[in-house]
Formats: C-alpha cells, sequence, structure tokens
C-alpha cells in the first residue's frame, strides 16, 4: 500500500484528492492549518475505506510549517509516494491594492513552499527509483493577471523543468493547471462568484480523476477540461499586449466585486 501526502487537504481540490486516493486504497498524510478539521477528515476516510491517515497540522506560509512538511517527506522509513502541492490562496484585489505582506505571503505558499516541499520528495523518491508529485497550478499561469497568475506560472515553469532534469529516475513531476473549480477557495479570498458564468465551473472530483490519468500518462502540464484546453489554445494565438488588455477586462467581469 503507497502512501500520498496532500497539502490543502481539508477543502476544495485537495479534499477531492484525499477522497479519490482513500477509495483506491492509498494511505495519506493530510496537511492543512486546522486541527480540527483535518481530525475529521482523518477520521471519516479512515472509516470508511479502511486506510491509515495520518494528520499534519502546519502553515505553509511558515518556515516551520514547511520544514515540518518537508521533514515528512524526507523520512526513509515511512516513504511518501506521492505528493499533491495543492495548498493555496488568492488575495482580493488588484496590484497594489493588496498589501505587501499579503503578497509575499503568497509567493511562500504558492513558489517557495511548492520549492522546498517538491524537492524533499523528487529526492527521496529518486533514492526509491519511483515516486510522483502533483503541483496544483491554475489556467491563470497562461495568462497575464497580477501575481497570482505570476505565481502560478512559475509552478507550471518549475515543474516542467524539474521533470525534464529527473527524466528517467523513475519520479513523475505534473503541473495541474484548473480553471474555476467550486471550492471554497473564493470565499475565503472574499471573492464574489455569482458573475461567473455556469459553463466555466469545474468539479473537483473530475478535475481530480482527470488529472491522476494524465499523471499516469506522463504528462507534465494537465489542464484538465477541453474547454479550458481549447481556451488555452486559442491564447497562445493572441498577442500578448492584446491578451493583457483582454485577461484584466475579463478579470475584473468574472473576478473579485
Amino acid at each position: 500500500m503507497t502512501t500520498a501526502l496532500i497539502t490543502g487537504s481539508t477543502a476544495g481540490i485537495g479534499a477531492a484528492f484525499a477522497r479519490r486516493l482513500a477509495a483506491d486504497g492509498h494511505d495519506l498524510v493530510l496537511v492543512a492549518r486546522d486541527t480540527g478539521r483535518l481530525r475529521e477528515q482523518a477520521t471519516e476516510l479512515h472509516d470508511r475505506h479502511g486506510i491509515e491517515a495520518e494528520v499534519l497540522t502546519a502553515d505553509l506560509a511558515q518556515d516551520n510549517g514547511i520544514e515540518a512538511v518537508a521533514d515528512r517527506l524526507g523520512d526513509r522509513k515511512n516513504p511518501v509516494d506521492l505528493l499533491i502541492n495543492n495548498a493555496g490562496f488568492g488575495n482580493k484585489g488588484r496590484y497594489l491594492d493588496v498589501s505587501m505582506a499579503d503578497e509575499l505571503r503568497m509567493l511562500k505558499v504558492h513558489c517557495e513552499a511548492v520549492l522546498r516541499l517538491t524537492s524533499a520528495a523528487a529526492e527521496a523518491m529518486r533514492e526509491r527509483g519511483r515516486g510522483g508529485v502533483v503541483n496544483v497550478a491554475s489556467t491563470a499561469a497562461f495568462v497575464p493577471r497580477g501575481t497570482y497568475g505570476a505565481s502560478k506560472a512559475w509552478v507550471v515553469q518549475f515543474t516542467q523543468g524539474a521533470a525534464l532534469d529527473l527524466a528517467g529516475a523513475g519520479v513523475r513531476l505534473m503541473a495541474l493547471c484548473p480553471g474555476f473549480v467550486r471550492t471554497e477557495f473564493h470565499e475565503r479570498a472574499g471573492m464574489g462568484t455569482d458573475n461567473i458564468p455556469n459553463w466555466m465551473w469545474l468539479d473537483a472530483d473530475k478535475v481530480v480523476a482527470a488529472a491522476l490519468a494524465d499523471l499516469a500518462r506522463g504528462k507534465t502540464v494537465s489542464i484538465p477540461d477541453p474547454r479550458y484546453k481549447a481556451l488555452m489554445g486559442a491564447a497562445k494565438l493572441v498577442p500578448r499586449g492584446l491578451l493583457g488588455g483582454f485577461s484584466s477586462r475579463t478579470g475584473r467581469k468574472y473576478g473579485p466585486r
């Protein structure tokens, strides 16, 4: 039986990964900031699927939180076979409207934590000759749209580069790039969602199913829906200046109000 570690496991895409992997028979290490929610989740998944679910409370915006998770990933006696770097958040407001402290906190979680945790996991996996890492990014990575999109673009580029460097080592790395997913993400950021068309919403469980299928196929980037694949394909054909203006207007229309 293999073990998967999921950051941001108590809600949204992270919770969907936990449900799917538990149903498939994987033991879990569940990581989030809320110990109470983690324990409830661990108990539910254990009782429903008979798997072992370990709880690890950590704030990935803090060095000690990142270090605690990295130490667990580096434990050779209790190895982690699959890492899901899912923890993340959004800030409400345009560039210069968001405080520098909040911008730096986002980069800590989206970039530094992803780098350090991926490295801890991949080093141990390379020694064993097997393992996988899914770094949750976003389709926002492919359009010029503020600090959030920039941080997710870093996740995509880092993951693709690391995947090339580890080719042949038995370690698979993939960036998962969904669009709008019905989770707690927007509510936590104080973003309204009533103005987002229904056709743009994705189901978290379907996103996870597509992601795991793409990981098994050896893909390094997964856009888990035909609608968003078409949109991102079209975006490549649009000049960057024009795309930047369009993404800014779209963000004001479909983003936080």
